[in-house]
Parts: C-alpha cells; structure tokens; sequence
C-alpha cells in the first residue's frame, strides 16, 4: 500500500454539454484551468453511448486485466475518479471508473473503467486539484503493465 497526505488546491463544479466528448471536453476543462491532477469525487451524467472495460468472453487468465471494451448507449451514470498527470506527453491522464444503467432495460448496471463517452443532456462533475504532491501514473511491467498511480513524497508541517 501507498499513501501520501496531499494538499488541497482548487475545488470545481464541471458542467458538460450535450453532444459533448467526455475526455476531450475533461482535457479542454484541465488546459484551461491549468489543472493538472486532482481527484474527481463524483459525477453524474447522461450518455448517449459509452465504452467499459469488458468482455462476454472467458477469460484465459482469470488475475490479467481485462482490455476489451464493451460498447452501452442510452445510460445514466454515477462515477469517480482520479487525474494525474504526464510531463513528457504534456497531458492529463485520467482514470475513471463508473457505474452505468441502461435505461430500456430496467436501469441494469455494468460497472467498469470508463474507457469514451458522448455527453447526453448533462453530466455534471466535482472536480478537487490537488495541488500537491505531484500524482503520476507509471506502468508496472510485473502486473501486467498496468499504469499505476504513484506520487512524489511531499514535505507536511
């Protein structure tokens, strides 16, 4: 286990646009704020279609990551997450995960990492900078390359 106090920068509500790109406008929203990681306590949203992380297949390997995607429209979505950031890459580096009902099928849920998304009618988001320490995320080569959050150790009085 990692752990780290952190220090509590800005504090943003986000409203989304219909028709919007999920990660785009999140990454349009970071450039211009100048926010480069932090800690997206919740969001609600509507999208017209989203990708989860998923499969209808057997897996081969039961304890791999998974890497498929599976493909949900119409859905209304409850999710969290953390922004991290990427100096070479010069890019916000997101991970989400949400809980998504299909709304012609009874609300049924799929809960996964959110992979796209298209924005219908709002989504509506509570985005915390974190001002310090610097959050990163690096690929770890004996867990399946996953990019794992890391951060740099900050000074606290």
């Amino acid at each position: 286990m990692r752990s780290q106090q952190v220090d509590i920068g800005r504090t943003f509500v986000v409203a989304f646009d219909h028709g919007e790109d999920f990660f785009t406008a999140l990454d349009e929203f970071c450039r211009t704020n100048r926010v480069r990681q932090g800690v997206i306590s919740s969001f609600i949203a509507g999208f017209s279609q989203v990708e989860i992380v998923g499969t209808c297949r057997k897996l081969e390997n039961p304890q791999a990551p998974v890497w498929s995607a599976v493909h949900l429209t119409n859905v209304e979505v409850l999710g969290s997450g953390t922004i991290a950031y990427d100096e070479t890459e010069q890019r916000i580096l997101p991970h989400i995960h949400v809980s998504v009902g299909l709304k012609e099928h009874s609300a049924t849920a799929h809960t996964s990492h959110l992979l796209s998304a298209k924005v219908q009618f709002l989504t509506e988001m509570l985005l915390v900078e974190v001002s310090s320490p610097v959050l990163r995320r690096e690929r770890d080569p004996e867990l399946y390359d996953v990019p794992l959050l890391r951060f740099d150790r900050a000074s606290h009085s």
